[in-house]
């Protein structure tokens, strides 16, 4: 995946990180924090901080450490949260570290890393284009009316009934058993 883009959430102004498959026709918005929307678009247009901020402090310890970040990975959306891994590598062995989806993409930005998300994240979650040639400015006016009518809390009400539905069927299964 690569970063499309940082945009905001027109209703609750939240910043969301959009990511594009390679495939180039689903885009997957990830609602995340101002400070990690800031550094990502810090390191994205080529700017820099006086000192390190924390996700180029992470990258310059583990490079210190001679660890190797590999990749980052969404892994999955539980809880209305994405979650997501930082793979580095040591001396052969490689390790997955648990992190914020918003902290993994700062990280992968500065480190210069792919980007992928987990199958199930991209069916669950991403918005697709069809057609075979991408229209970029069809899916910036698309994105912008995506944001125009969905807010976080949107995403709290979906899981909220999902749950709901989850649970009248398992009530159903118990019934039947």
């Amino acid at each position: 995946m690569t970063i499309y883009g940082v945009s905001f959430d027109l209703v609750g102004k939240q910043p969301i990180v959009l990511l594009k498959t390679a495939d180039g026709n689903r885009y997957l918005p990830i609602w995340i924090g101002h400070p990690e929307a800031a550094a990502i678009l810090m390191k994205l247009q080529g700017a820099s901080a006086p000192r390190p901020l924390t996700h180029d402090l992470l990258v310059n310890i583990l490079g210190e450490l001679e660890v190797d970040i590999v990749r980052v990975t969404v892994t999955e959306l539980r809880e209305n949260t994405f979650h997501a891994s930082i793979t580095v590598a040591q001396g052969g062995n490689e390790v997955d570290i648990d992190s914020r989806s918003s902290d993994a993409i700062a990280v992968a930005v500065r480190a210069q890393v792919p980007i992928y998300a987990a199958d199930d994240v991209i069916e669950e979650s991403a918005i697709e284009m069809e057609g075979d040639e991408v229209n970029e400015e069809e899916i910036v006016d698309e994105f912008k009316r995506f944001l125009d009518k969905v807010s976080a809390e949107d995403f709290a009400e979906a899981e909220v009934e999902e749950n709901e539905a989850t649970d009248e069927e398992e009530a159903e299964r118990e019934d039947d058993a």
